[in-house]
């Protein structure tokens, strides 16, 4: 437990103690019978015996957990509870032992406890507040007028945080909206709740506000989207905060706002990982990520090290990257060890070392060139890395009996129109391939694009915004699918769990979005309006672009899983004779010219169309 919180719970420990002796020394005074209750020394005994009965009651609901600084009805509902129900606990026990105290004493006590337990956690609740307020100078904290979404325990917290000038929450709320019916007109800490989420845009304009805080944690992905929605169509700052309910003592204290993202405006439901379901070829295992420095690898260590294996390995030929997210890891799970192995899959003799040292029972290939512009440019480069490095690893896994091998592949591979896309398909083969005849247990995952991964969309749009511009977009009706990166990491572990050999899983990337309402977006989120403060250009499509992106080819079909947000595509086999002749068409395309290598990839992959938009 952490410091702060024991001493906070030892002094209403020793408070409520006393306030149980006092409660009854008051008591008898009030009721005339102080001369009889407290007649001889053995009173303080059996006053102890009721503070002990007092104390385990607030205890056993909680009254010791709750943070009184946000404390509301329902924690006075709680202490009346406690207390009249630990009065009677004892009073029952004292007559059990055949000791009486007079009936209009445990009555009037009762009250009077109420009053003290009640009274000493207000105090808790004026002192934390004041606090802010003084050890805050007022120049120097900005306080923007602040709307609020939502009347609820979050919403609540928000309000007497930015009213007590807490620093972390900083804001001056001047009105708040709720969909309830029943809360419209009430007052939460002074401040009104004067509509509903509808009226968002007219409250902006009557109360001059600058800054809108939402805090409705509870409400559905549906009802976010469409609140956030909104929020967008004013020229407000956008901020939410986490759901107050799942945080422990020592964090709320320190919660603070946040910038709502792009990943709140698609309002896809956070899916959480099935440890349960995937432990079994996890926990107690080593596990190796190549690629385990990037944007999927990295946060597929942080998913895995949930699930306790005993060794991480994170493959990867940048070591920057690699050493901080080890760090980070060490930091979080001591019980974990994790190596770092410098290294690229396309030195085949460096892979087999790597897989002869440490001997995984699971890998996860995450290791690829994506970025479909340069690969463009650099087609054997993308061969050499996605089709040949994938092969080294595949290889090296078959050969050191790896039980479970996770190729990380894309939407891109769908009938594909870019190098990138195309050898990213033919991996595909590879893993197929292999499946049929290894006692390795071969799968690949298909997924688009992630938010935030390095080198995607997002963060080039937030630097051209934060530059003023212009956000530039290839096309006005391009579509992407797009998934949050830890969302993406948890079901490739989970579809890892599922895999019998061969399977392609799909993830349910929900629907697609238009790349100039995500620019939009993200410009609305910095409190600017698009094409006013920050021009958005379109430069048309790039090599190897496409207009919409496919989860499946035109041969595939989908079969369910446990999981909806898991499938299973349907496509053809890849016979032996097959792959091992495009493998090595391939191979004489490395020391072949770009074009010739661009023609025999397409041979290879027969889906495989180069469309260069130029």
């Amino acid at each position: 437990m952490d410091r702060r919180i024991a001493k906070r719970t030892a002094i209403l420990l020793l408070l409520d103690i006393g306030a149980t002796y006092l409660a009854y020394w008051l008591a008898s005074l009030l009721t005339d019978v102080v001369e009889e209750v407290f007649i001889n020394n053995e009173i303080y005994f059996v006053l102890g015996i009721l503070a002990f009965i007092n104390v385990v009651g607030l205890a056993l609901m909680r009254m010791y957990t709750n943070l009184w600084e946000y404390a509301g009805v329902d924690e006075a509902i709680q202490i009346c509870l406690s207390v009249i129900l630990s009065t009677l606990a004892g009073a029952v026990f004292l007559w059990i032992i055949e000791v009486r105290l007079p009936i209009r004493v445990y009555f009037v006590a009762t009250f009077l406890l109420i009053f003290l337990v009640g009274g000493t956690r207000l105090v808790f609740r004026l002192v934390r507040q004041k606090g802010y307020a003084f050890r805050r100078d007022d120049a120097t904290l900005v306080r923007p007028r602040t709307l609020v979404v939502g009347a609820g325990e979050t919403g609540s917290l928000a309000i007497a945080r930015m009213a007590s000038r807490d620093p972390l929450m900083p804001g001056l709320p001047v009105v708040a909206t709720d969909d309830n019916p029943s809360k419209r007109g009430s007052r939460i800490h002074g401040v009104k709740v004067a509509g509903t989420t509808e009226d968002i845009v007219d409250l902006v304009d009557r109360y001059d506000v600058e800054q809108i805080v939402v805090a409705i944690p509870s409400s559905t992905p549906d009802e976010r989207k469409r609140i956030y929605a909104e929020c967008t169509k004013t020229e407000c700052k956008l901020r939410t905060l986490p759901n107050v309910r799942e945080l422990s003592l020592d964090e709320i204290g320190d919660v603070s706002l946040r910038d709502v993202d792009v990943a709140d405006l698609l309002g896809r439901e956070e899916i959480l990982l099935n440890t349960r379901a995937v432990s079994g070829y996890i926990a107690g295992e080593t596990i190796l990520v190549t690629g385990g420095g990037g944007s999927i690898g990295s946060e597929l260590c942080r998913q895995l090290c949930c699930v306790a294996p005993t060794r991480i390995v994170i493959f990867d030929i940048y070591e920057n990257d690699a050493y901080m997210l080890r760090n980070e890891l060490l930091s979080r799970y001591d019980d974990i060890d994790v190596v770092i192995e410098i290294g690229s899959i396309c030195d085949e003799d460096r892979i087999q070392e790597v897989f002869e040292k440490y001997r995984p029972s699971a890998v996860f290939h995450a290791a690829a060139h994506k970025h479909v512009p340069l690969m463009e440019a650099c087609p054997r480069e993308a061969l050499r890395n996605n089709v040949f490095g994938t092969l080294n690893t595949v290889r090296a896994a078959n050969a050191f009996g790896v039980d479970r091998f996770i190729f990380i592949s894309t939407d891109k591979a769908v009938n594909p129109t870019s190098v990138m896309g195309a050898t990213k398909r033919m991996g595909e083969m590879i893993v197929q391939f292999y499946a049929r005849t290894s006692k390795t247990i071969f799968t690949a995952v298909r997924f688009g694009n992630v938010l935030g991964s390095n080198g995607s969309v997002i963060p080039l749009f937030q630097r051209q915004i934060a530059a003023g511009g212009p956000v530039t977009v290839t096309h006005p009706d391009i579509e992407r699918f797009f998934m949050t990166i830890p969302e993406a990491s948890r079901l490739v572990i989970q579809a890892g769990g599922m895999a019998k050999g061969g399977e392609i899983f799909i993830l349910d990337m929900g629907e697609p979005v238009k790349i100039v309402d995500l620019a939009r977006g993200l410009i609305h989120l910095q409190g600017l309006t698009p094409d006013v403060d920050v021009a958005i250009t379109f430069t048309g499509l790039r090599e190897g672009e496409k207009m919409y992106e496919e989860l499946l080819m035109d041969e595939e079909a989908t079969l369910p899983t446990n999981n909806s947000s898991i499938m299973i595509s349907t496509g053809q086999e890849i016979s032996y004779e097959v792959v091992a002749a495009k493998i090595e068409d391939l191979h004489q395309a490395l020391d072949a010219t770009d074009e010739e290598a661009i023609a025999i990839l397409e041979q290879a992959v027969p889906t495989y169309r180069h469309t260069p938009n130029k």
